[in-house]
Parts: C-alpha cells; structure tokens; sequence
C-alpha cells in the first residue's frame, strides 16, 4: 500500500528574482527557511506559483537542486515536472530525482488539450522512467483539460503515480474519484479556498499559496483536519476567507509576491508576461491584509 507523500500544509513556493532577472538564491533561501521554521510539513518548488512557465530548463535544474540542498531532508521536497512535451517532463523529472527531489509535481499537459487517452499514455510514459511518487496535478483553469474520474482510477493503478492535487473546484468528480480509487490514491487541495470542505471528503492537507505567508495558519488548519476537529478548521477557513480572496484577485503569483513584498519578504520581481497588479486591486489586497492584522 502506498503512503503519501506528505499530510498537512505544503507551500507552492514562489521563486524570488532579482532587478536583472535572475533568480535570487539568497531571497530563496531564505523563504525556504522561514517556510520550514513555520512547521510546514513539505515544500514544492517551480509550481505555478513559482513562475516555472517562464523558467529555463537550467534555470528550473538548478532552483530544484538549491532548495533540495537549502532543505537539507528537514521536510519532504515537491519538485515540479510538469510540461505540455512529454519527453521534457521526464527530462525534468530525471534531474529533480537525480538532485534528491522526493517527489514529482505533474500538471496535465497545458495547450495541447490531451484526450483522456492521451493524459493516461503521458503519465504512464513519464511514471515508466523514474522512481520517485508523482503527484498528478488537475487545474483545468489554466491547462483547458481536466481528469474525469475513471482516468484517476486507470492511473491510480500505477504504483508510483501517488495521488492528485485537485484545483478544478470540481467535488462532483472529488466525491466520484474517491469511490472509483483505492484509499492510497491521495487527494490534495489545490484551492486554499477549499481546503477544509476538501479534506472532509478525504484528502490529506493542502499545497498552497497562502502559506507563502499564512504558513501557521495552514499548517494549523489541516491539521485540525487530519484530528477530525473541522469544527474548528472551519472556522479557520471562514476567518480567513477574505485575505485568501485577495491573493487570487489577479492571476496567481502576482497577489502574493505582491504581498509578500509588502511584508518585506522580498519575493522580488515578476516576469512577464505577469507584471504588476493594478492600483484598485492592490487597494484591496492592502484592506484585507490590514484587516487581518498584516498590515498596519
């Protein structure tokens, strides 16, 4: 029986670069750090929220490599993988493992518009061609295709493809997808706005954006969950609902870089084509920030 790769709050860390571009390693470090000291119970590095679409390939080896070696075996390393080229992701999935990655992040394939022939082939080509557990990723959002149930429970067959991070929002096919698929077929949030209703069906905690930020606050949240205790992570979830709002008003990482800036986290620059918020959204994430006590 397989056992997942992490329970609780992961960050989907964002990646820090400087005025000239480049990933700032110092920055970098230090979130990992700070993530880490917070209680996390994982990391996932060159995710959405780390801008890996605009990464090279050896910028992405290398910002792996660093924060396997910055983390040190404190907590699990998510490393994404992910590519619409089936024979990149394993390029990438190969040096993530190589650099001592434990796991792998895998976003269906964004622009082609796979079948669910096609997502079943590349995850399987992919899967045939590493060790480490990969963690499928469903954002059908962004990728314009989404998993159905019966292709989770083809995969779930798969002894090295150890769940799912759900962010389509969809727990329709949640509900369906935990009774097609074995109980070691796991489930993460990929939607900090869902996290409690989504371990209530049964997953096991969260990779997050906010935690970029809120990492107590996540940590804690999932964890009352995997205790039974959703009275109180509700009420967690409902506090916080409104700053959680706030970090998706414009594509995600625009609202938490920008706010991890104003907390002087130094989350650095954005790359295009992402650029800066607008003023009336940056006035709103400011007003949510200062009402929850963020801000002065």
């Amino acid at each position: 029986m397989r056992t997942p790769v992490f329970t609780g709050s992961c960050p989907a860390l964002v990646t820090p670069f400087n005025e000239h571009g480049a990933i700032d390693y110092d920055a970098f470090g230090k979130l990992i750090d700070d993530q880490i000291e917070s209680g996390v119970d994982a990391v996932c590095v060159c995710g959405t929220t780390g801008e890996s679409a605009t990464m090279s390939i050896r910028e992405h080896i290398a910002a792996v490599e660093f924060c396997v070696k910055r983390v040190n075996h404190r907590v699990k390393v998510i490393a994404g993988a992910g590519s619409n080229d089936t024979s990149a992701a394993v390029y990438l999935s190969q040096h993530a493992q190589d650099s001592g990655a434990d796991a792998l992040l895998h976003v269906t394939p964004y622009y082609n518009k796979a079948s669910q022939t096609g997502l079943i082939k590349h995850y399987e080509y992919i899967a045939d061609r590493v060790e480490l557990p990969i963690i499928l990723y469903n954002v059908p959002g962004r990728t314009g295709v989404s998993f159905t149930a019966e292709t989770y429970r083809v995969l779930s067959e798969n002894p090295k493809i150890n769940g799912v991070k759900e962010a389509s929002g969809n727990f329709s096919l949640l509900a369906h997808t935990r009774y097609l698929c074995g109980d070691d077929f796991y489930i993460w949030s990929g939607n900090d706005d869902q996290v409690v209703p989504m371990m209530a069906l049964g997953a096991k905690g969260v990779i997050s954006v906010a935690s970029n930020i809120i990492p107590e606050v996540m940590v804690k949240m999932t964890h009352l969950c995997l205790d039974n205790d959703f009275e109180a992570a509700s009420k967690l979830q409902i506090q916080y609902m409104d700053l959680i709002d706030a970090l998706f008003i414009e594509v995600n990482p625009i609202p938490i870089k920008t706010a991890m800036n104003l907390l002087g986290m130094n989350a650095g620059m954005l790359r295009l084509p992402l650029c800066e918020m607008s003023e009336k959204n940056l006035a709103a994430l400011k007003q949510s920030m200062t009402r929850m006590g963020l801000l002065k």
